[in-house]
């Protein structure tokens, strides 16, 4: 299990804002950087019970997981007058902010009711 959870940290170690920040494309003579939201996680564990002997020693278990989430939030480009400027993925950006939205709905919703009361 140590061996496995070594090989993970060496793979992802460089993982960070080279994730987030994609190489520059050029689409139509304009130069373009994707920016996304990158996130990923991995966990693991074991259990070994030594009260319990079997024909083949303890019995033991172990297990693992991981996942990973990219969102493409959208391209640094220039404007028409040279500056740098951020356009957004509007897709990503509503899929983003609709949970938030709902979040805020209820809670302005809880807090009403209880205000009623």
């Amino acid at each position: 299990m140590t061996e496995a959870l070594s090989s993970l940290a060496e793979t992802f170690k460089n993982v960070g804002v080279a994730r987030a920040y994609g190489p520059a494309v050029t689409v139509d003579g304009e130069e373009l950087i994707p920016v996304a939201l990158v996130t990923f996680g991995f966990g693991g564990g074991g259990n070994t019970d030594a009260g319990s002997a079997s024909a083949t020693g303890p019995e033991s278990a172990a297990g693992g997981g991981g996942g990973g989430f990219v969102l493409p939030l959208g391209v640094y480009g220039r404007s028409g007058s040279g500056h740098v400027v951020f356009r957004p993925n509007t897709i990503a950006l509503l899929a983003a902010l609709t949970p938030l939205v709902c979040a805020a709905g209820y809670t302005v919703r809880g807090v009403l009711r209880t205000l009623r009361r």
